[in-house]
């Protein structure tokens, strides 16, 4: 039980550090771009690096992990973040910062799908979704400590390279905490190239149930288009509305502060009501709430948003936390890079394909597009009833 939450800990403290050093840029680029005199397409060139990079290292992570352990290429992942933090701290131009958050973006690429093995290698059954939503909560945590740290210390006049390098020493030694907390659950396990005993080893992408873990991906790509989507929009619509531009800002900010809410939540509750229960409720939530910024004045849309925060990101702790329902334990780090991907690339793609819906067609269609294609979940979660049943009738 000890090493169960230790192990808890130090990923969930690794997801905020991972998650912070990421979102993060978005304060720094405006001080890099003033510091070094970039242009806004080198701005640009520098973000994309840094997100391809994460999107494409994801599922190279889960099977080289799964030869060389998920906790020592977690640690080493930890430690190029950490390392490509420092030397940004350093950089002396342009081509500097684009490698520095190139690398930054692979360390941090086996974070998502490498931590949520652990914890479900650690949490097999009884209190995986509890244990996924709280690491999951714990990377919002790092997106706010981060970004407000950085603001705080610009107030009190200390320049953007102190900090920057902090964080850096902070990935390296939350590296070897990884190390040192964190049991290798590769450990026991016959060496590469030995056969393991019968039912150890899964062939493949060893998915149990192709057709819900299908259905899982498909909710996934919904879930997270419509996340995006309406993050990316929900303040253009306000001010549409005739909100302040003041108050439209402050849009994305309330919808996360729910969201954190919704991750802790939403895995507990998934352990106590089910899986597909929670998704129905989650994104039936999250559906009527978005509709209802299109029907509501700007005022009361404004003051929804921190509700529909928790039903819109409460979602993603359910369906981690699934994963482990329909894939061999040996082939978890594969399955979470691929469902980790799916969603970096909706993140790039929905914002896209919805501006341009919006700008043939209006905002507000777009935005009721956002609200009306989450709906495609609920008969998609049915599918991952049967599944879930035989599971736990075999454990």
């Amino acid at each position: 039980m000890v090493s169960r939450k230790r192990t808890l800990a130090t990923c969930s403290a690794a997801h905020a550090l991972h998650d912070g050093l990421s979102d993060v840029t978005y304060v720094l680029l405006p001080l890099l771009a003033q510091t070094f005199g970039l242009s806004l397409a080198q701005v640009g060139l520098i973000r994309s690096a840094h997100r391809a990079s994460m999107a494409t290292f994801q599922i190279p992570a889960g099977l080289i992990a799964e030869r060389v352990g998920e906790r020592n290429l977690l640690a080493l992942g930890t430690l190029i973040a950490g390392a490509a933090f420092l030397a940004l701290g350093y950089a002396p131009g342009f081509w500097a910062i684009l490698v520095a958050l190139f690398f930054a973006g692979v360390g941090s690429a086996v974070q998502h799908p490498l931590s949520s093995t652990i914890i479900s290698h650690a949490y097999p059954a009884e209190g995986r979704r509890a244990a996924l939503g709280t690491y999951n909560f714990f990377g919002d945590v790092g997106k706010f400590a981060f970004g407000g740290a950085v603001s705080l210390l610009l107030v009190a006049g200390i320049s953007w390279e102190a900090p920057v390098i902090g964080f850096g020493l902070l990935g390296i030694a939350t590296a070897v905490a990884i190390f040192l907390y964190v049991n290798n659950t590769r450990d026991g396990r016959a060496p590469v190239g030995q056969a393991e005993p019968a039912g150890k080893s899964a062939a493949g992408w060893g998915i149990r149930s192709p057709l819900s873990f299908t259905a899982l991906c498909l909710i996934e790509i919904l879930d997270s288009s419509t996340r995006t989507g309406f993050l990316t929009f929900i303040a253009f619509l306000l001010i549409a509305k005739g909100l302040p531009e003041g108050w439209a800002v402050l849009a994305v900010p309330l919808i996360l502060v729910g969201g954190m809410a919704g991750k802790l939540a939403c895995g507990f509750l998934a352990e106590r009501y089910g899986v597909a229960r929670m998704i129905v409720l989650t994104e039936i939530g999250t559906g009527c709430g978005i509709l209802a910024t299109l029907a509501l004045p700007s005022a009361t849309s404004f003051l929804l948003l921190p509700l529909i925060g928790v039903v819109l990101n409460g979602t993603s702790s359910v369906l981690y936390a699934t994963v482990g329902d329909y894939v061999e334990q040996d082939r978890l780090p594969r399955a979470f890079g691929l469902i980790y991907t799916l969603g970096s690339l909706c993140g790039i793609a929905a914002p896209l394909g919805y501006g341009l819906l919006g700008d043939l067609h209006g905002l507000e269609t777009a935005i009721a597009v956002i609200g009306i294609a989450v709906f495609l979940t609920v008969p998609l979660a049915a599918l991952l009833k049967p599944a879930a049943a035989s599971r736990l009738r075999s454990a």
